[in-house]
């Protein structure tokens, strides 16, 4: 596939016709961000849902969703986005591993999904579209062209929002 690699714990702003994509989505999950008058975008690689605990060490805000999604708006909005018509859409936030019980480390997802959620609607962006949960890895292709987020799930037919 064409495109810039966004890698873990790191966000990429780029313009139509650039098209951004993430590898291996697990628990991790995948926030794309564009203004469609403008169209110029971002994608952004969440590893965990808060800073919160992990503020005095050397960690790249990026990897977090609450601070990522932040710097990753401010990033557009420096690049001619306008908060006021940004949309969002992601992917990921599945459970990995099969558990008997219920450990915080096994529902990183959920709460990846819940932080990226919380955080996008603090920020007064809409989530226009999401393919979370679930068990099953994904890729995703972002268009920032046209704003489609194409998902590869394993074992799934491709999706597109």
């Amino acid at each position: 596939m064409n495109g810039n690699a966004v890698d873990i714990a790191m966000m990429k702003v780029a313009r139509a016709p650039e098209q951004l994509y993430s590898l291996g989505l697990g628990s991790c999950i995948g926030v794309a961000i564009y203004d469609p008058v403008v169209r110029v975008g971002g994608l952004i690689h969440i590893l965990l849902p808060t800073r919160q605990g992990f503020e005095n060490g050397n960690h790249a805000r990026t990897k977090f969703a609450d601070s990522g999604i932040t710097d990753l708006v401010e990033a557009l909005v420096k690049a001619g986005a306008s908060k006021t018509r940004m949309k969002a859409k992601m992917a990921g936030g599945a459970s990995m591993f099969i558990t008997n019980g219920t450990s915080s480390v096994h529902e990183v997802g959920k709460r990846n999904i819940q932080s990226s959620r919380e955080t996008l609607k603090r920020l007064g962006v809409e989530l226009v579209a999401y393919d979370t949960g679930g068990n099953k890895g994904r890729t995703i292709y972002f268009n920032i062209e046209t704003g489609q987020l194409t998902i590869k799930t394993v074992d799934r037919a491709v999706k597109v929002i």
